[in-house]
């Protein structure tokens, strides 16, 4: 049976980020969640799933705190989870991150495709997608926000600066989605309650055998405060200060 690989990642909540007066970044009271955009990349494997008639698989690479995150990504359609459990996860970068993920796949037998985020909502570097296809030595479709498959071909339509690119390639390949992809459902009761009956597969760093010695190192995180031009619309009747609106929006390069 394929096996489609979802890869998600444990992520602090924004919503409970406080910024300090320093402006360093206090997350002592923030939960954890599963990346708003790894959602749309899991529902992604289990319409894959079906469509394949395979079988669906999370892959988190974290510490302890990610196993918070199985429940939830088991509740979402996944049959089964692969979770890389280890300390080193904290420090990790993308390439560190790449190559636990990409160890874990190995393990993994008869994965026809693997489906990732465009980019994790921490810190969306778009990396995993790529640094998995080259690790792996397979092809890499990424904003992608439409897929088909039919027997051993996939069919991906990618959204670019200006314009829609449809392309194809032959499983098994790496494939980044864009939120647009679909709409990934909150799950139900019956969800929630069957995922802690659902198989999970647990690796260390040493299981893997891999290094997960990190390139880059985080020095220093910050805050920003954003400068707002405080136009003031005030003058006129609606139809002109909607005029002017538009006028100021299209300046700005956001219409």
């Amino acid at each position: 049976m394929p096996k489609i690989i979802a890869c998600y990642k444990w992520v602090a909540d924004e919503a409970d980020i406080r910024i300090d007066a320093d402006l360093s970044v206090d997350l002592s009271k923030a939960k954890g969640k599963i990346s708003e955009y790894d959602r749309n990349a899991i529902e992604a494997a289990v319409q894959a799933a079906a469509a394949m008639g395979g079988q669906a698989v999370g892959l988190t690479f974290g510490t302890a705190k990610a196993r918070q995150s199985l429940k939830d990504a088991l509740s979402r359609g996944l049959e089964e989870a692969i979770y890389i459990n280890t300390e080193e996860a904290n420090e990790a970068d993308g390439a560190a991150t790449a190559r636990a993920l990409a160890a874990a796949i190995r393990k993994t037998e008869d994965v026809s495709l693997v489906i990732c985020a465009e980019g994790a909502s921490d810190t969306y570097q778009r990396q995993t997608a790529p640094r998995l296809g080259a690790l792996l030595d397979l092809p890499v479709i990424t904003s992608v926000t439409k897929m088909e498959i039919s027997g051993n071909t996939l069919t991906a339509v990618r959204k670019l600066e200006d314009c829609l690119q449809t392309v194809k390639a032959q499983l098994p390949a790496v494939v980044a989605v864009l939120p647009e992809i679909n709409g990934a459902p909150i799950p139900g009761l019956k969800a929630v309650l069957a995922a802690g009956k659902k198989p999970v597969t647990e690796f260390s760093s040493t299981d893997l055998g891999v290094d997960l010695k990190p390139k880059s190192q985080v020095t220093e995180c910050k805050g920003y405060i954003m400068n707002r031009k405080n136009i003031i619309l005030s003058e006129g009747d609606t139809a002109d200060k909607v005029k002017a609106l538009a006028a100021a929006l299209r300046k700005e390069g956001v219409l």
